[in-house]
């Protein structure tokens, strides 16, 4: 429950910086890039953003395991961030990932508004 909640504070500070709607543009531009028929809505609240990815990965790991690194790959995931990912269940485990991958993208829109 823990990343449950860094996930929408992060989300929150997205928000709070007005790099919200950059943030899923870019989500969706690397999913498009990745060849994925996935998309999020402009208009999607910060929570709603989060269970939706969170379902999409999960179906990735579970039926689509080359797309999902080839994700991960295109958003810039680094390997070490990877292996901080611990858990017996592959509920939490996605949601780990989630923050990763919201982090990353955040990182991405914050760097190009900056400079």
């Amino acid at each position: 429950m823990q990343q449950n909640s860094r996930t929408l504070e992060l989300l929150e500070k997205v928000t709070n910086e007005n790099l919200y709607q950059n943030l899923i543009i870019q989500l969706n531009k690397d999913f498009q890039l990745s060849n994925l028929n996935e998309s999020f809505e402009l208009s999607s609240e910060p929570n709603q953003l989060k269970k939706t990815l969170a379902t999409i990965l999960l179906k990735l790991i579970t039926q689509q395991y080359d797309d999902y690194l080839n994700l991960l790959y295109r958003i810039d995931v680094s390997e070490k961030e990877l292996l901080t990912v611990k858990s017996n269940t592959l509920k939490v485990t996605v949601e780990q990932i989630t923050f990763i991958i919201l982090k990353r993208e955040y990182q991405k829109v914050w760097f190009k508004n900056k400079f």
